[in-house]
């Protein structure tokens, strides 16, 4: 770790993140895919979104069952364990295809 007197070290990976609005653009990009998340989710009958997506966080009320399973291949934390609801991320680096599987793991476990 650097001195708090060397910050000038410490502050300088901040100008590439501030410079061409890069923090904005990657803020956007999670928002968007949280968007799509909600969007896709949202057609599966069996899981019920809680919250109107305006940020990168996506809360949605799953079987039960389905949480430890879906938590072996995405990592997710459980919001209300009394009422299955969870809390679903997206971040800078959220492909659609991270969405897509998803979604289709989603399916294939509401259909067994």
């Amino acid at each position: 770790m650097q001195l708090a007197s060397k910050m000038r070290y410490v502050s300088a990976q901040f100008l590439a993140y501030f410079e061409n609005d890069l923090w904005k653009k990657n803020a956007n990009h999670a928002n968007d895919m949280a968007k799509l998340l909600a969007t896709e989710v949202g057609k599966i009958k069996e899981i019920t979104i809680t919250q109107e997506v305006h940020a990168n966080g996506v809360f949605a009320i799953v079987p039960k069952e389905m949480i430890p399973v879906l938590q072996k291949e995405f990592f997710f934390y459980t919001w209300n364990e009394e009422t299955n609801e969870v809390r679903w991320m997206t971040s800078w680096d959220t492909q659609e295809t991270d969405i897509s599987s998803f979604v289709v793991l989603l399916k294939k476990m509401v259909k067994k």
